[in-house]
């Protein structure tokens, strides 16, 4: 794939490094000893294919150099206990497996959800551990932060317990977790990409067979950037449910078990089914989007594949327009970063990223403009709303990884 060269990929990355020193040394001040194990597992950005996932359908993500690092060690108590440096509290935490979903949602749910979720795969703990974690991928930026936490717990139960998990079992069990315990009916994406990551490639991966094929993003002339809008709208809390409930009908109007199996022409042809269905037009736009954005998915990996940077920039251009316009998904700060990314010299593509209302943006840029593309993104995003974005850059990550802290951590 383009000019042959080759990052030079690491396990740990400078972000990891930086988490696991910081985890140590919060684990030292509260306990007095040493943590024993460590886990770590990445955020995500997904290049294309939104909310196409719980479709059965194709999505692109690629682990990010952002992640949840966990440190752990034995302890003597009735109880495990995991202190998290982001919030600054800790929780208590049962590790007897009972699946036991709470009424209200904490930040601590994801671990105890992830505990008793991995116990009915087999992964049982029979002693109580102490824990402390740190996370930098940024909450609610569409980077999927939630995952991040799921898959570092599982990995760091891996480590405890000496007994790895199939890693798809492993990323079901991460996602039953989302579901019982923070009351949010994801798809299968996040969970995959931050247990399956491979560092220089994004995955292709088929939500319905749950097969992933890894294709190379191995070519540095190309870098990733992510912008972080910084905005999040408050919304009721339905919308996600609300559009997987929309595309659920729209698959039963036509016929087919689930928007994978349809067609634009079969699509075109139950129009009028649709509009004489109350609140059909807006199935029929949402069904759209999924049918055409399944097929710029596929489309986009093979181009990665080719080097066909001109299709995939028009791929990731058309897609933010399908979020936008039949997903509606989008908001105007949103928008204007897409807007001032595709104007720029070197941008290949943007599009926002993440189920939407605010988060991030993700283009693919020449990696010799990061820093112009990033200063005037910066700039004109102040500008027209009034706010600062966070931007970086970021090569495709390697996925959950654990070990021992008396093993090395840099290259």
């Amino acid at each position: 794939m383009g000019n042959g060269k080759m990052y030079k990929f690491s396990i740990f990355n400078l972000s990891m490094n930086a988490l696991l020193a910081s985890a140590k040394e919060e684990f030292v001040k509260r306990y007095g000893v040493a943590p024993l194990w460590f886990a770590a597992a990445p955020g995500r950005v997904n290049l294309i294919g939104e909310h196409t996932d719980y479709n059965d359908g194709f999505v692109l993500p690629m682990a990010i150099e952002r992640s949840t690092v966990f440190v752990a060690g034995p302890s003597d108590g009735p109880m495990s206990e995991v202190y998290s440096m982001n919030k600054g509290e800790s929780a208590g935490i049962r590790i007897d497996g009972v699946v036991d979903p709470p009424k209200t949602v904490a930040w601590s749910n994801y671990v105890q959800g992830t505990i008793d979720c991995v116990a009915e795969k087999g992964l049982r703990l029979d002693k109580p551990f102490r824990a402390v974690f740190v996370s930098d991928v940024p909450l609610g930026g569409g980077l999927s932060s939630s995952a991040s936490l799921e898959v570092a717990t599982a990995t760091l139960l891996e480590q405890i317990v000496g007994k790895g998990l199939d890693p798809v079992e492993k990323a079901l069990a991460c996602q039953r977790a989302e579901h019982l315990y923070a009351k949010m009916p994801c798809g299968i994406m996040d969970q995959f990409i931050s247990v399956l990551g491979e560092a220089g490639h994004a995955m292709l991966l088929d939500c319905r067979s749950k097969k992933p094929r890894m294709v190379p993003m191995d070519d540095p002339s190309l870098s990733v950037l992510i912008v972080n809008s910084n905005v999040k709208h408050e919304l009721t809390g339905s919308e996600y449910p609300d559009r997987r409930r929309q595309c659920e009908k729209a698959a039963r109007l036509l016929g087919v078990e689930k928007l994978r199996d349809a067609t634009l022409p079969m699509l075109d042809a139950a129009k009028k089914v649709f509009d004489a269905e109350s609140g059909g037009a807006i199935c029929f736009r949402r069904a759209r989007h999924v049918i055409t954005e399944n097929d710029r998915t596929v489309r986009m990996a093979d181009a990665l594949v080719a080097g066909d940077w001109k299709t995939c920039g028009e791929l990731m251009n058309a897609s933010h327009v399908s979020m936008r316009d039949d997903f509606e998904i989008s908001c105007s700060e949103i928008d204007i970063l897409v807007e001032i990314a595709q104007s720029l010299s070197g941008v290949i593509g943007s599009r926002m990223t993440g189920g939407g209302f605010g988060g991030c943006t993700v283009s693919l840029i020449d990696t010799d403009k990061i820093n112009l593309i990033s200063t005037e993104i910066a700039k004109r995003y102040r500008m027209e709303c009034g706010r600062d974005a966070t931007i970086f850059a970021t090569c495709p990550a390697q996925g959950a990884v654990k070990g021992i802290m008396t093993c090395k951590h840099s290259d």
